[in-house]
Formats: structure tokens, sequence, C-alpha cells
């Protein structure tokens, strides 16, 4: 099995036009685990970790815009400016796997398996992120909303490559919360990612549906009621109203009941920590 591993971006979309079915490899999490169980069989790899601009990340106020190139770690968001700047990531950042999972997986990687469960990415959907792609020849920019199309299925062409995206800083609370069957090194069963801009809430669900579910007629509902007016009781209404906005199934991880269940009472627990800041 060859292994190429390009130093530049030039490169990288070079080999991927002459080998279009190769396997693009970043910290390697997911795709290695799948190896692993003999469930993948990648021909061609092209390994993504040593080119320069995929490691870097900035914060630029005057636009308003975080950058994350594609490999950047999860333990590089946990802690310093990017956690300030985007404190769901953090938190979101601080529930994947292991320290050493941590230490070798990206964005790049969740957006590249688009997992429902992947942890990034309710909070890349709450936040309004956008998706840059570079093939040899072109590169595109992609909302979040329209790169997800299913489990484990994305809109990124065969010759193209996930460099990075791009995350408008909010004004107001955000923050993350998931539930697993266990506290640690586990992965979702429910997660709810919640941002407050402008005095508006947006709020988007991982793992009860195919996709990352945006709520968008819950998001409706408590802006038409205003953050001002928030007591428990409207923040457990909301909560019901996330919950039928969820899609789950049974698998070997949970039952829908409790997925249902799950992202009512974490919505509606974000909704007041934010409200409370």
């Amino acid at each position: 099995m060859p292994v190429f591993i390009p130093t530049s971006l030039a490169e990288a979309t070079q080999l991927l036009t002459k080998h279009p079915d190769a396997h693009l490899l970043t910290g390697g999490t997911d795709m290695m685990v799948e190896v692993n169980f003999n469930h993948r069989h990648p021909e061609t790899v092209i390994a993504l970790r040593n080119i320069p601009e995929f490691k870097q990340w900035s914060i630029d106020t005057a636009s308003g815009l975080v950058h994350i190139g594609s490999s950047v770690p999860y333990a590089t968001m946990e802690h310093g400016e990017l956690a300030k700047a985007l404190p769901a990531l953090a938190e979101a950042a601080r529930t994947v796997g292991s320290p050493q999972i941590r230490a070798a997986g990206s964005i790049g990687g969740n957006l590249g398996t688009c997992s429902p469960a992947g942890d990034s990415l309710p909070v890349l959907s709450a936040l309004d992120a956008v998706v840059h792609l570079q093939s040899e020849k072109s590169t595109r920019s992609v909302s979040f909303a329209e790169f997800m199309l299913g489990p484990k299925r994305n809109s990124r062409q065969p010759d193209e490559i996930i460099t990075g995206i791009t995350i408008p800083l909010t004004n107001g609370w955000q923050g993350y919360a998931k539930v697993g069957v266990r506290n640690a090194m586990v992965i979702s069963v429910a997660s709810v990612c919640l941002a407050i801009h402008n005095g508006q809430v947006r709020v988007a669900l991982g793992s009860v549906g195919p996709t990352i579910i945006r709520c968008s007629e819950s998001e409706a509902w408590i802006n038409g009621v205003g953050l001002e007016n928030v007591d428990h009781a409207i923040a457990q209404e909301f909560g019901e109203k996330v919950r039928k906005e969820s899609r789950p199934i049974d698998d070997h991880r949970s039952t829908a009941e409790y997925r249902r269940h799950a992202v009512g009472v974490l919505a509606a627990r974000l909704l007041l920590r934010g409200v409370q800041k």
C-alpha cells in the first residue's frame, strides 16, 4: 500500500488528482479504527499531517472571523486564545477521546468522516461555520449545513481536500454538552451546542439524526419569547421543543427514546446557563 506524505498543499492536490480513490489521512483516529477492524482496506493513502498551513489558526477581530486549519489538533483548542474565542468548541474538544486522541484528532478528520456523533460538528453548525476545500484547479467554500449530507457523507468532491474552516465570532454566551455511556473517552449518545449572538439563540444537535440537526423551530420560538423572559419553566418548554425536533434511532449505544430525553435536558440546561451569564 503506497503512502504519500506531501509537504505542501500544491503537492497534496496533485497527488489526489493522480490518485482520486486515495484515502486522506490526518490524525487517523477514525480511519485507523476501521482499518484495524478490517472494515476498510485503503489501497493508497495521502497523509496530510506535514502540510504547514493545515496546522495554522488565526483570530481576526477586525473581520470577526476565526480560521482553523484542518490539521489543528483538538488539544490546541482546549485552552488558550482559541478556547477564549470559541468556548463551545473548547468544551467539545475536551470531551474527545483521551489526551492521545486529542493530540492527533482534528476538525478536518471530523468533517471528513462526517459522523453525526462527531463532537465538533454541532458546534460548527450552531456557529455557522464555513468549510474550505481545494483541488488542483479550484477552491470553494461551503456552509456546514451544505457540507454534511448524511451519516458519513459530505459534499467534498473526489479531487478536493478540506483545508480548514472559518467561524464567525459571536458576542454572546456559547456552550456544549454531551451524554455518553461513561464520563470520558466515549462516543456521544446525544450532544447539544447552544450559542447566543446579538441576543438570538442558535441550537444544534448531534447523535440524534442522520446529520447534525439545527433546531430552527425551537430557535424561532425562544427568540420570540426573548432571553430576558427565560426562567426554569421557559427553559423546560424550550427543551421539550428541541426534543421534538430530534430524529434519533435505536442502536447499540442507546435508544431513540433516551436520546430524545437527553437532548431536551441538555438544551434546557444550556439555555439557563446562557441567560445566567
